[in-house]
């Protein structure tokens, strides 16, 4: 079960990860909290749009974009809220 990947150089702790190939590239999709304290760093991580995508427990790295975004709270500067995000990346092809 994966537990965490690496965006750039960020650690995310997921909840939920699915991985599959979609035209011979890799597509994987995750589940992860987000808490107001950490709303910023992500929130600008997440603007790149393009990131290094690292999954060290299937040794897996690829150069991905967003496909799929959402998250189930959209005001997270109010102190002690959590919110779940949803992000899928797809591959960047060479």
């Amino acid at each position: 079960m994966i537990k965490e990947i690496v965006l750039d150089d960020t650690n995310v702790k997921v909840n939920h990860y699915e991985s599959k190939k979609v035209n011979d590239l890799h597509l994987i999709s995750i589940v992860f909290n987000v808490t107001s304290e950490d709303y910023h760093d992500i929130a600008v991580l997440l603007y790149k749009g393009t990131f290094d995508v690292k999954v060290p427990a299937q040794d897996l790295f690829f150069k991905g974009s967003i496909h799929q975004y959402s998250t189930s709270i959209t005001n997270l500067y109010e102190k002690g809220q959590v919110g779940e995000y949803k992000l899928s990346l797809l591959e960047v092809p060479n």
